[in-house]
């Protein structure tokens, strides 16, 4: 993959590593500070890892006091930064600049402070979100947002895309979970947004802030909202003849009242790989398959899964099981969980992030299959049907340089269909620079300068996560520097 643009690196600032370098070392200490190449080339990439860049230097501070002295150095001396959580970006959010220093925060990790009283947790962003429902999970709490990448994406990636998961239908995205916010700016200024409160009064920064994707400033600390978990959950699978029938089903379900803790879809491709990797007892005589799971005591269980079964069953479902306990809800999700590493296991895949209005799914994916056809490629769909957050998974062989092309040229095509429905280009992956050259379908010339005069606001030098959110051409003076054009 190669079509995507990327800035040439300013070469002064390049021919200056060593200094720089001894410069950040002075500054937050030599352990602190990764500058020989064999050390950054563990960060020329993300996710999206058909683009590689070799970063500058990378730097891992262990306070917010740390990422200040950093950020106001680069400020004075105009180096361009690139903020970085675990690097599990599928969107190239997190990929370096020759030229950028990569500030990744995976040492800020501790659990600062725990309110059960007020249900609040005040953790360092390099924290894992498993490690904050693991903070709190003796109590019976944790944290909900859950992306199939919890193991190892940090919050500060999930507020920089406003990540969900699989349960986000009943709990809602990163910035519904979210209260407080110490975010330091690329002056060196550290403030704070919000606090352990619902809500603040004056403008609503923190919505600005979570899914700005490294554009404003670095987030180093945040107050999360915990919620006590419920008694119990339970999943159940829904097999279909058809990814009609399925999505109808989905539609059904929302449209009586019942909010599911999860509702996901699978396709068939995406059926067979999951269920050979992870013996879940996926239906492997269906073409789509649902998984759906309520929660509450074992009696509102049973009531909800039994209406969720007579919702579904006027789309003919060709299977219904329900888990008999914990072992199996925890296949049912591994499979569900591990898609993306058991696909890729089989193939190269181009995973995609596009929502659209439930209504419309039946025929998104029909399109979707005649998009990867129309390129010769082959398509897996998996995705929260919930909330209309599509994955489809383009395979294709990254070996091939025109496989890979017509793979990125799908893949463009089907974000430009999401909009065309009236959706989004994302949902939970943000732009980055996969998406940078799509904005235009979604935003007017218009819209893009206001979004690009906040970010002014913030980053009035233009260094913060440089070539990523706005199309190169949109506006901005010459290197992407000074005030952005209105």
């Amino acid at each position: 993959m190669t079509h995507i643009a990327l800035p040439e690196p300013d070469r002064s600032i390049v021919a200056r590593r060593d200094e720089i370098a001894a410069d950040l070392a002075a500054l937050i200490g030599a352990d602190a500070v990764i500058s020989d190449e064999d050390g950054r080339r563990t960060f020329e990439t993300d996710a999206l890892t058909a683009y590689r860049r070799m970063p500058l230097a990378v730097v891992l501070p262990r306070s917010t006091e740390d990422v200040a002295k950093v950020m106001r150095y680069c400020y004075d001396a105009g180096i361009k930064i690139v903020p970085r959580g675990a690097g599990t970006s599928l969107c190239g959010g997190a990929l370096p600049a020759e030229d950028a220093i990569v500030i990744g925060v995976s040492k800020m990790n501790r659990v600062l402070e725990i309110d059960f009283a007020g249900r609040t947790a005040r953790v360092e962003t390099g924290i894992t979100n498993l490690a904050i429902s693991g903070a709190v999970g003796e109590q019976g709490y944790f944290y909900a947002p859950d992306p199939s990448s919890q193991l190892a994406c940090t919050l500060a990636g999930n507020l920089a895309m406003n990540s969900g998961g699989a349960h986000c239908l009943k709990y809602g995205v990163t910035t519904n979970n979210v209260l407080g916010l110490k975010m330091v700016l690329i002056t060196g200024e550290i403030v704070e947004i919000g606090g352990a409160h619902c809500d603040s009064d004056g403008l609503d920064l923190m919505a600005l802030i979570v899914g700005s994707e490294g554009q404003f400033g670095i987030v180093t600390e945040a107050t999360v909202r915990i919620i006590r978990a419920a008694e119990g959950a339970r999943p159940m699978l829904l097999g279909f003849g058809s990814s009609d029938d399925a999505v109808r089903c989905v539609s059904a379900i929302i449209a009586s009242g019942i909010i599911p803790v999860a509702i996901e879809f699978m396709d068939k491709p995406a059926i067979e790989v999951c269920e050979s990797f992870a013996k879940a007892g996926y239906p492997l005589d269906v073409e789509a398959l649902l998984i759906v799971e309520v929660e509450g005591s074992e009696e509102e269980i049973s009531d909800l899964l039994g209406i969720v079964t007579a919702i579904a069953t006027p789309f003919n479902p060709k299977n219904i099981l329900i888990s008999d306990g914990p072992v199996q809800s925890a296949k049912i999700w591994k499979g569900r969980k591990s898609a993306f590493g058991a696909i890729g296991r089989i193939s190269d895949y181009y995973c995609m992030d596009g929502t659209i209005p439930l209504g419309r799914l039946p025929e998104v994916l029909r399109e979707i299959s005649a998009i990867c056809t129309r390129h010769g490629l082959r398509v897996a769909n998996i995705f929260h049907a919930g909330d209309g957050n599509l994955h489809p998974l383009i395979l294709y062989d990254a070996n091939d340089a025109e496989q890979s092309t017509r793979a990125e040229i799908a893949g463009a095509e089907i974000l430009t269909l999401c909009v065309e429905v009236g959706g989004c280009l994302t949902g939970e992956h943000g732009v980055g620079i996969e998406k940078r050259d799509l904005m235009r379908s979604q935003f007017t010339d218009t819209d893009l300068a206001l979004q690009m005069r906040l970010k002014s606001v913030f980053d009035p030098t233009w260094l913060l996560n440089p070539a990523k959110v706005f199309p190169l051409d949109a506006g901005a003076p010459e290197d992407r520097g000074g005030q952005a054009a209105a």
